[in-house]
């Protein structure tokens, strides 16, 4: 007999709207004695059925959804998740733009915990559950048939794995992928670091963005904070940028940034690269009284969970203070947030904020968001992680 979960009188009810995640709170009782990732049955109070679900005993999120049918999870299962979401990226926008994109993203393609990103002819796999961990070699073995792609490399070392209770774990998980390679993006070049590089690399989510930061850029002088690889300071100054200043308290990174810049033939004399902590560089362009035409900020995660908003707030208060500051007449702000715990009415309420307390009135000319390939399900509204605001000052 499958184990199973019972949840406590009137604690159906986010399951029963399809939400994937059950809090250990929920939980009535545990029967049988179900490992780290295995499918358990879930009922209500009443013994009704519910969902089939992966159970994780370490964390607070103790089961994640896989299905709410009465229907085995197997290979066969995860095979027709796997070719759903590859066919929906077949039809994807972004392909005449690009050869790198989101495959797989988890609870939004129904396979909580699982990211695979393509950069070319390359896979990479990121697992984040203890559901995903549990069947990884099958979904790796899936991901071949499916793809059509060999080569395979594994980046499960987020943090929070360890909330899951799993070790961090990096390296080749099929084929012989490269540890670095180039992609390509609305006609530009970009090296990716699939082995050291944050996420799986490279942040496809701001494909758009990026685009769109260099149709405003022309002629602006602009200032990328957080820049990480100079994303959107490459597309800045192949679209006419009259100059970039990039910074990122990665030297690593902006190393890269720096041959990112060179491999498409871009001028280097208008671009500055600055290795620094980017709370105190804005302080210091705002005593010296350094203005710019346009900036972005583009932070880590401020906030991963709900617990962390009151800190988180204050930090995107403060660097959206200051950017607004440097900003010149008719100044445009590019400002973003990922943080899971900080949802987009909050995110633009600190902003609001921070416009007031710098004296300035702005108005926001455009909402964005994660690209396409990065779809949020209706039922799983945490998918929107990415949020951001283009602001143009008076």
């Amino acid at each position: 007999m499958m184990p199973s979960l019972t949840l406590k009188p009137q604690r159906q009810k986010s399951l029963l709207r399809r939400h994937p995640w059950i809090f250990s709170g929920a939980i009535a009782h545990v029967d049988g004695n179900p490992k780290s990732g295995e499918t358990v049955d879930i009922f209500d109070s009443k013994g009704n059925f519910l969902a089939k679900a992966a159970y994780s005993p370490q964390s607070n999120i103790r089961a994640r959804t896989w299905t709410w049918l009465d229907e085995a999870v197997d290979a066969d299962f995860l095979r027709r998740k796997l070719d759903t979401a590859i066919i929906r990226r077949d039809g994807s926008e972004t392909h005449p733009y690009t050869d790198s994109y989101r495959l797989v993203h988890a609870e939004s393609d129904g396979i909580p915990g699982l990211i695979v990103d393509r950069y070319g002819d390359v896979l990479v796999m990121q697992i984040l559950t203890a559901g995903a961990e549990y069947w990884k070699e099958i979904l790796a073995d899936l991901l071949i048939e499916l793809a059509g792609i060999k080569n395979i490399y594994e980046r499960s070392d987020a943090d929070v794995r360890t909330l899951e209770g799993l070790e961090p774990h990096s390296g080749v998980l099929r084929g012989n992928p490269p540890e670095k390679l180039i992609i390509q993006e609305y006609g530009l070049k970009f090296n990716v670091d699939i082995a050291q590089g944050h996420k799986t690399g490279f942040y496809l989510d701001q494909r758009e963005s990026r685009h769109l930061v260099g149709q405003l850029a022309k002629d602006r002088d602009l200032l990328n904070c957080f820049c990480y690889t100079g994303g959107f300071s490459i597309h800045a100054v192949a679209r006419g940028a009259k100059s970039v200043t990039s910074i990122d308290s990665s030297g690593n990174a902006l190393m890269l940034g720096a041959e990112n810049m060179q491999l498409n033939d871009q001028p280097a004399q208008i671009h500055e690269w600055i290795e620094g902590d980017v709370f105190k560089e804005l302080r210091t362009f705002r005593d010296s009284r350094r203005d710019f035409d346009m900036i972005i900020l583009d932070p880590p995660k401020f906030a991963p969970t709900k617990f962390q908003v009151e800190k988180a707030a204050r930090g995107y208060k403060d660097i959206n203070l200051l950017a607004f500051k440097l900003l010149r007449p008719g100044g445009i702000l590019v400002t973003f947030s990922c943080s899971g715990g900080v949802d987009a009415y909050l995110f633009q309420k600190i902003v609001a904020g921070a416009a007031l307390d710098a004296g300035v009135d702005a108005q926001i000319v455009k909402e964005l968001r994660q690209g396409s390939d990065h779809p949020i399900a209706l039922n799983f509204p945490e998918g929107a992680y990415l949020k951001g605001l283009v602001c143009r000052v008076a």
